[in-house]
C-alpha cells in the first residue's frame, strides 16, 4: 500500500521591515524623502511615503500611469523597486494655504499622523521606524509616544546642521542687532571657514522676516536625542572638517550619518518621482541639438520668487551672453518677462516652466549652471561636475553658496542687486574666464567623489545599508 503524502505546507516569505518616512511638502523636502525611500526600498524595505494632500495630485501626476493606480491603492503594498516597495500615504491639510498650513503642520497633523501609524499597524504592516526631516519637527515624538524608533533625515548640509545646532543651544550669537551689515564681522565655528553675515543662514539674522523656519527647525534640534539616527544628505568627504568637529561640541550633537548626495541614480525606481511641477517634455532634445559645453542652465528652484525689475535683468542677462540658454520660469513668474521676450531670443534660448534638471546638468551641451544654491540643487550640480553661477536668495542658500565657490571651488558668485551686465561678466567667468579651467576641474573631481560615495560599496550606500541592518535586526527578519 502506498502510503499518500500530504503536500507541504507553504512557506510564506516574512513580510519586510516597514519604514515611514513624513516630510514638508516642498520640492526640496520631498526629492530627499524620495530618493532615500528608493535607497532604502532597493534593500528590501517597505517604504511609505507621507506628506500632506495638498501635493498629493502633483505626487501622483509625476509618478508613471502604469505605477500610479498601484502607489495609492490601500489594498496594494505599493510600487516594486529593487527588493522591496514604495507606497504613498496623505495627512489631510484640507486644501491650507502657506500660513494657514503652517498653522495645521503645528497644530492638527501629529494628532493625525498618530492615527495614520495606528492604521498600518491594523492594517497588518507596522511601522518599525519613522523617519522624518527637519520641518516636521513633531514626528520624532509622535513615533516615540507610538513606541516606534525614530530618525531624522537633514535636508541641508552638515555645515548648515552645525550653525543652527550652535544657534538652538545658544553656544553662539549671530550677529546682534545691526551689525549683521558690518562686512567685517564673522563668526567662527569649530570645523567651519569664518563666515560673515551674509553667508549664515539668513533665518538666523535679526532683521529676517522668516524667523518662523528658524522656529521650526530649532524645534527640531531640541528633540533631536529622541531620534535613534541622524541620517543627512551629504558624503563624508564633502565635508570632512564638520563632520570631525561636531562630536567635540558641548552639548554635543547626535552623530550625523552621510548618506548622500541622494540624487538619482541608473537604478530601479524611476518611476517614481516627485516633480511638484510637470517637467517640460523636449529639454534634453534640444540640449541635444547644442554644441558640447555652449548652454547656460539657469534655475532659481521652486520657491524663490523673483521680482519683476529681477526677472527683467535676468531676461536680458541671459540673453546678453551669446550663449543658448535653458532657463527655468515658473508659471507664477512667467508674467514677469520682458513683453515678447520669448519669441525674441526662440532662435538661442528656451524658457520652459520645469525642467528634469539632472538629466539637464549631465548632459554634454551644459556648460553652467546659474542657480539659487538650494542644497538638492547644490549636490545635484555636484555630483554632475557642472561649474556654478551662485545666486543664492535666503535661508542655507548662502552657506551653500559659500561653499560652492571658496569650498568647493567650483564657481563665481552674481550678488545681489541683480544687474544684467553682472549676469553677463558672470557666466563669462564661468565658462570662459581666466578660472574656467580649474572651476570645471573642481567640478570634475567632486563628480566622481559624490558617485563613489552613493555606488555599491561607496560609503554612503554602507550607511545605507547599515541603518536597514539594524532596522532588520530590530523587527527580528
Amino acid at each position: 500500500m502506498i502510503q499518500e503524502i500530504a503536500p507541504a505546507a507553504e512557506v510564506t516569505a516574512p513580510a519586510p521591515p516597514h519604514v515611514l518616512l513624513v516630510c514638508f511638502p516642498s520640492q526640496g523636502n520631498v526629492n530627499p524623502m524620495l530618493r532615500l525611500a528608493k535607497r532604502l526600498a532597493v534593500k528590501g524595505l517597505l517604504v511609505t511615503c507621507c506628506t500632506t494632500s495638498g501635493v498629493s495630485a502633483q505626487l501622483l501626476a509625476a509618478t508613471s500611469s502604469s505605477a500610479s493606480g498601484v502607489v495609492v491603492s490601500s489594498g496594494v503594498d505599493g510600487v516594486r523597486v529593487g527588493s522591496g516597495r514604495i507606497r504613498f500615504e496623505f495627512l489631510d491639510d484640507h486644501g491650507n494655504e502657506k500660513a494657514d498650513l503652517l498653522r495645521y503642520l503645528e497644530t492638527s497633523a501629529p494628532a493625525a499622523f498618530a492615527e495614520l501609524l495606528e492604521r498600518q499597524a491594523e492594517a497588518g504592516r507596522p511601522v518599525a521606524c519613522v523617519v522624518g526631516t527637519p520641518f516636521v519637527p513633531w514626528a520624532v515624538d509622535v513615533a516615540a509616544a507610538a513606541g516606534v524608533r525614530a530618525a531624522v533625515l537633514w535636508v541641508q548640509s552638515c555645515a548648515v546642521f552645525s550653525l543652527y545646532y550652535h544657534y538652538a543651544h545658544g553656544l553662539v550669537e549671530f550677529f546682534p542687532s545691526d551689525s549683521e551689515r558690518d562686512q567685517d564681522a564673522r563668526v567662527q565655528l569649530p570645523g567651519l571657514p569664518p563666515l560673515s553675515a551674509a553667508e549664515v543662514p539668513s533665518y538666523l539674522l535679526p532683521s529676517s522676516p522668516y524667523k518662523m523656519y528658524a522656529d521650526v527647525i530649532v524645534s527640531q534640534l531640541r528633540n533631536i536625542d529622541r531620534a535613534s539616527w541622524v541620517l543627512v544628505n551629504s558624503f563624508a568627504k564633502l565635508e570632512p572638517d564638520v563632520l570631525a568637529a561636531l562630536p567635540g561640541v558641548t552639548p554635543r550633537p547626535p552623530q550625523l550619518i552621510p548618506v548622500g548626495p541622494l540624487i538619482e541614480l541608473d537604478e530601479d525606481g524611476g518611476e517614481v518621482r516627485g516633480d511638484l511641477i510637470k517637467a517640460a517634455d523636449d529639454c534634453v532634445g534640444w540640449l541635444d541639438a547644442q554644441a558640447p559645453r555652449s548652454v547656460v542652465y539657469a534655475s532659481v528652484g521652486s520657491i524663490v520668487v523673483l521680482s519683476a525689475e529681477e526677472a527683467a535683468e535676468m531676461a536680458h542677462g541671459l540673453a546678453s551672453t551669446g550663449r543658448p540658454f535653458l532657463w527655468v520660469v515658473r508659471p507664477d513668474t512667467r508674467p514677469l518677462l520682458p513683453e515678447g521676450f520669448v519669441d525674441t531670443v526662440a532662435d538661442r534660448g528656451m524658457v520652459v516652466p520645469w525642467s528634469p534638471q539632472e538629466s539637464v546638468l549631465a548632459h554634454a551641451s551644459t556648460a553652467c549652471f546659474l542657480t539659487h544654491c538650494g542644497w538638492n540643487s547644490t549636490l545635484e550640480t555636484v555630483a554632475a561636475g557642472v561649474p556654478v553661477v551662485a545666486f543664492p536668495y535666503w535661508g542655507d542658500q548662502c552657506t551653500d553658496a559659500k561653499f560652492l565657490v571658496d569650498e568647493f571651488r567650483m564657481g563665481v558668485r552674481l550678488r545681489a542687486p541683480l544687474r544684467r551686465e553682472a549676469v553677463r561678466e558672470a557666466v563669462d567667468a564661468a565658462v570662459a574666464g581666466p578660472e574656467a579651467d580649474a572651476m570645471l576641474s573642481s567640478a570634475k573631481t567632486w563628480s566622481a567623489v559624490a558617485r563613489a560615495a552613493m555606488a555599491p560599496g561607496g560609503s554612503s550606500d554602507r550607511h545605507v545599508q547599515a541603518f536597514v541592518d539594524e532596522i532588520t535586526r530590530a523587527c527580528g527578519k
